[in-house]
């Protein structure tokens, strides 16, 4: 039993695209792979001149394998998907975005709940509690 959610579809892990955004959003829908990046610069193998480049997993644990054994390797990061999230453009601004995206994350993030119908409208009422991330963390 992995301490991180699986993928959601084990056939597409490696099929997605290597730039996509980092962090954010504040919610997850879905686990789409587990990344490691390497860093040539840093000792990895230079596959690319020169490039970073990395290996995609369908379990945090086979990633967190490959980066312990492995010089110029980043920790994982997860691939999620958003079909909605939070953006905050300034400190304490937040705004619900329904639109769809992939972000890298740090897995640690994972820790949260998944997105539910009413976490995105529950962390924005105006009922909300003063601590408003005790929502995204399921304890409200």
């Amino acid at each position: 039993m992995s301490k991180y959610p699986t993928v959601k579809d084990i056939d597409l892990v490696g099929t997605y695209p290597a730039l996509v955004k980092s962090g954010g959003g504040y919610v997850w829908d879905e686990v789409l792979e587990y990344r490691v990046w390497c860093h040539p610069e840093n000792g990895a193998p230079d596959t690319d001149d020169g490039e970073d480049y990395y290996y995609a997993f369908d379990n945090y644990e086979d990633a967190l394998e490959f980066f312990e054994s492995n010089p110029g390797t980043e920790e994982p990061l997860a691939l999620v998907l958003q079909e909605e999230y939070i953006s905050e453009p300034h400190p304490g601004e937040f705004i619900h975005v329904k639109e769809r995206r992939l972000t890298e994350w740090p897995v640690e993030f994972l820790g949260r709940p998944k997105r539910s119908l009413n976490t995105i409208t529950d962390f924005l009422s105006p009922n909300a509690p003063a601590n408003r991330l005790a929502i995204l963390r399921g304890l409200a």
